[in-house]
């Protein structure tokens, strides 16, 4: 039980799960006085030289004056905390506030802290003091301090590195024979790309020990053949796992020593030697027994098979987390419970720790499923296409999450980003834990790697069994933020095949111009219409008409490649009657050595019922290994090529396979791109498009734009602003007034709107502005709502004032009911609507649309993360469907979006400077021919949260 301080309660929300850099994980938390014993052993436990390097003299053992000081905190001013895996300290770290001569100090004042680590040397150069200076300094941050200062002897290198490489702003000095470094807390760039480049490091180490194991114990294997852990004991054997494997079943008769060959016990603990993976396949009652016993064997990871947890309600929740907090409490990390398993083809590992029943074919492609049924279907898919359509293709590795209790997508994100055998990413999601996180790394992976994505439940609650943060964007537009990320949206999962073999196969294209050719004019014209659909740009088709030979196709292919004004071309074939299998050999042939000479533009074929065509495409363009191939060939236009065929295999993959074998493939020449084919017309081009897009968003991000400085942006005036306001109550609405002031701090500046509870304060009011004036009602349900006539416009004089006045409550009741207020007339524009929001698991979030029906009703609002870069905001308003009215549609005169693009970079900037301004909306924005008019504002602030996504990294908690 963890025991308050003298000042302040336990802070709880410190206490977090890390990931380490060898994968292991760590728990971090404050230090009290419950510790004290295990403090002392943990010291016991350090060499004397690190007891050298903390204290700069011998100090063999902690006084009691010494125990109760590294016990006693107030959590403030004087903060302890402990890296510990299960019940034993493996690493610490303490500040204490100073003042003036490095004096102990207290209040906000003193911004300044003396901190020190101390780590067991057995687990030195795992990263433990990286993790502890992180959220360190996310503690001294949250109790005002904003400078660490460390004194390091000059031979304890290891510590300064650690400090050193931290990437914080920092001056060093030598004095006394010491090293004395002071840095800021402030993160900053690079403070946050170490601490990113750590976390991608350490979160890919652990997903690694999990799919590429050296030994595996099935757990839960039955003596007879048959069940779940049996069954996958057999997958594993069978696929050919170059580890070692063992088979444990607790009721295994004495004597036992096997299962079909398989090395077998009683418990884990009994197997001679370390065991890297445990996959669990008993009942749920029994897997807290199974854990203790991985634990007690240095077990590194877990795949839970067994259900009966979050996904069978309140009771099989609470399991689940205990299951969790007790792997961790080992340095383990899970990936289930209610998995389906884990697959990896790489010749050196071959684990098929799945119930999928055949090793999927190795191949250039990672699959990651929440759902064990949709896992099932997209393995079985890949597997029939894998020989078909699009020529061989196979998985790197697949994983299927489950409940996604612990390593989630964002880890498997970390681990395919620098996996050297995996060029396309393909994820099935029902939920996003952290939708933050997860479009942070999607953003970075999708810059070297396409990654495709199609979510389940997009229009109600996902599945009992995952734990999500509750957001308040509506699916569209997290799919948006998606998008923006890089990532390649999908609907189904025959769409997240078909991009995601032609992604594998073919270099992005560089434009959307497509070239169309064929043997079918009506097949060629269906294309057509598919590619205007979509968004491209194609050319008239270009019939070969049904006498084409395979020579034509080559012709014809050849030459549209060759062709600068295309950037990609789609072949349509239909059947020639009577040439059997020999025809389309030799069409695959043609069509093969074609794309061959012109490897830079992508190739698809659309088909009709061309089984034959199909296996041709994949004898000849085949990509899984061959015997006696010298290798895979280079990578070219971003993608792997040129891995050789399984001649066991062979039905083209955009078709529905028929089980036919084929004959021997013949291997490709070097540099050679399998060519994708398709059965249907609209999911060829739909694949092209979302190739197209992806590639755009490529060159795109090369470039992503800058956020800019305003010199009259006052951020110290606003951060004062916020600070008094807040001191008034948690959360709250500002007034008119203090949103004008704050708005004005960052160069928004806001229409005045004067308040008119009577005929005679509208005229007072209107003298004030200056005719020509509007009268508007503010009543919640008359606000924004003109086709109501709840606005009149362009009020000349007194007169036609009054007469307003009097119709509007005529028409609407009285003053009390419709709060009206008078307001000078602004130029005419287009009225727009500019919100910003911090989403409680997206973020902050920038959105855009026009004001009125076409985003209230049509929904027809773009959006962006926050801070928002110049290039962002000129795509966010070039993004809305309705954009042609800002831009001189029908001949209307185009207005000043330049101005409408920088009043969006400064709410971006207050919202991305002040965590605590939770929700801005700008309504109505209007756009002149010159100049902008913000009409109507509201602000709303918060305590900002205590940790976001800049803080230290840490697991998702498991309460």
């Amino acid at each position: 039980m963890q025991t308050s301080s003298e000042r302040h309660e336990y802070p709880a929300h410190w206490e977090a799960d890390v990931v380490l850099r060898d994968g292991g994980t760590a728990r971090i938390r404050p230090i009290t006085v419950d510790d004290a014993e295990r403090l002392v052993s943990f010291y016991e436990q350090v060499s004397d030289e690190s007891k050298y390097y903390r204290f700069f003299a011998p100090y063999p053992r902690l006084s009691a004056k010494d125990v109760h000081r590294f016990t006693h905190h107030d959590f403030v001013d004087r903060v302890g905390l402990a890296a510990a895996v299960g019940d034993d300290f493996i690493g610490t770290v303490r500040y204490d506030r100073i003042g003036a001569g490095g004096r102990p100090a207290t209040g906000a004042e003193a911004d300044e802290a003396e901190v020190a680590f101390l780590v067991q040397d057995a687990h030195q150069g795992r990263g433990v003091a990286s993790a502890l200076l992180e959220h360190i300094a996310a503690v001294a941050r949250e109790r005002g301090i904003r400078r660490f200062a460390a004194e390091v002897l000059p031979a304890n290198t290891k510590m300064i590195k650690v400090f050193t490489d931290a990437g914080y702003r920092q001056k060093r000095s030598f004095e006394d024979g010491v090293v004395r470094l002071e840095f800021d807390l402030e993160p900053t760039d690079r403070s946050l790309a170490v601490q990113y480049a750590r976390e991608q490091r350490a979160e890919a180490r652990s997903v690694q020990r999990l799919l590429a194991p050296g030994a595996v114990a099935v757990i839960g294997t039955g003596r007879a053949p048959g069940g779940v852990g049996r069954s996958i004991l057999d997958n594993i054997r069978d696929g050919g796992f170059t580890g070692r494997l063992y088979a444990v079943n607790g009721a295994l008769p004495e004597g036992r020593k096997e299962l079909d060959g398989v090395p077998a016990f009683r418990s884990v603990r009994d197997i001679d030697g370390p065991v890297d993976l445990a996959v669990v396949a008993v009942p749920a009652e029994r897997v807290p027994e199974v854990v203790a016993e991985c634990g007690e064997h240095d077990v590194q990871g877990l795949v839970v098979i067994s259900a009966g947890y979050a996904e069978s309600g309140p009771e099989g929740r609470e399991r689940q987390r205990a299951l969790v907090r007790q792997a961790r409490s080992h340095g383990m990390r899970i990936i289930g419970p209610n998995s389906f398993g884990v697959i990896n083809t790489s010749p050196e590992v071959r684990l098929n720790a799945s119930l999928a029943p055949d090793m999927p074919r190795a191949g250039r492609i990672g699959l990651f499923a929440q759902s064990g049924a949709i896992g099932v279907a997209l393995l079985s898919r890949l597997h029939r296409r894998g020989g078909g359509v699009t020529g061989v293709t196979g998985l790197s590795t697949f994983v299927s999450s489950g409940n996604r209790a612990d390593v989630s997508g964002n880890d498997v994100l970390q681990y395919w980003y620098e996996d050297a055998d995996t060029d396309v990413a393909l994820m099935y999601l029902e939920s996003i834990g952290n939708p933050r996180k997860f479009t942070r790394l999607a953003r970075r992976t999708a810059a070297a790697k396409p990654l495709v994505v199609v979510q389940g439940a997009r229009h109600g609650a996902g599945p009992r069994g995952h734990t999500v943060r509750a957001t308040q964007l509506p699916h569209a537009t997290v799919s948006a933020l998606l998008r923006q990320a890089g990532v390649i949206r999908v609907d189904t999962i025959t769409e997240l095949v078909d991009a995601g073999l032609l992604l594998a196969r073919q270099p992005l294209p560089a434009g959307p111009r497509v070239a169309i050719l064929g043997n079918s004019e009506s097949l060629g014209l269906l294309t057509y219409d598919a590619c205007l659909a979509e968004g491209l740009r194609p050319h008239p088709p270009q019939d070969l008409t049904t006498a084409a030979s395979a020579a034509d196709f080559h012709a014809a292919l050849s030459r549209a490649l060759a062709d600068d004004s295309s950037d990609a071309v789609v072949v349509t074939a239909i059947p020639s009657v009577g040439e059997g299998s020999d025809g389309d050999a030799a069409l695959a042939e043609a069509l093969r050595s074609a794309a061959a000479e012109q490897p830079t533009k992508p190739v698809l074929v659309v088909h009709v019922e061309l089984g034959g065509l199909a296996e041709a495409l994949s004898a000849a363009t085949s990509t899984a290994p061959q015997p006696g191939a010298s290798g895979p060939a280079p990578k070219t236009g971003g993608t792997r090529t040129g891995e050789r065929a399984d001649p066991r295999t062979g039905a083209d993959e955009g078709a529905e396979a028929d089980g036919k074998g084929t004959p021997d493939p013949v291997p490709p020449p070097e540099g050679a791109h399998p060519i994708p084919a398709y059965p249907a017309a609209e999911r060829a081009v739909r694949a092209l498009a979302q190739a197209v897009a992806y590639g755009q968003w490529r060159r795109d991000a090369a470039d992503p734009g800058k956020v800019p400085e305003y010199e009259d942006i006052d951020e110290r005036g606003a951060a004062a602003l916020i600070k008094g306001l807040l001191a008034r109550g948690q959360g709250l609405t500002l007034t008119t007034d203090a949103t004008c002031e704050l708005l004005a701090a960052y160069g928004v500046h806001v229409h005045r709107a004067l308040p008119a509870p009577t005929s005679d304060a509208a005229a007072a009011a209107a003298r004030a502005l200056g005719y020509p004036v509007a009268l508007k009602a503010t009543a919640p349900h008359l606000r924004h709502r003109a086709d109501l006539g709840g606005v009149r416009l362009d009020l000349a004089d007194e007169e036609q004032l009054r007469r307003a006045y009097a119709e509007l409550t005529e028409l609407f009741g009285s003053p009390e009911e419709l709060r009206p207020v008078v307001q000078r007339m602004a130029p005419r524009g287009v009225d727009t609507v500019v919100r910003a929001v911090i989403d409680p698991a997206a973020g902050a979030v920038l959105s855009f649309g026009l004001a009125g029906a076409a985003s209230q009703l049509l929904g027809d609002m773009a959006h962006r993360l926050i801070p928002v870069t110049d290039r962002d905001a000129t795509s966010l308003v070039r993004s809305i469907r309705t954009a042609p009215l800002l831009f001189g549609w029908r001949g209307s005169a185009p207005v000043d979006t330049p101005a409408l693009e920088e009043l969006m970079l400064r709410v971006s900037r207050l919202v991305h400077d002040h965590p605590e301004v939770v929700a801005v909306t700008l309504e109505p924005v209007v756009v002149a021919p010159h100049g902008i008019s913000v009409l109507g504002a509201s602000v709303r602030l918060a305590p900002p949260p205590a940790r976001d996504d800049q803080g230290p990294r840490t697991l998702p908690p498991t309460y």
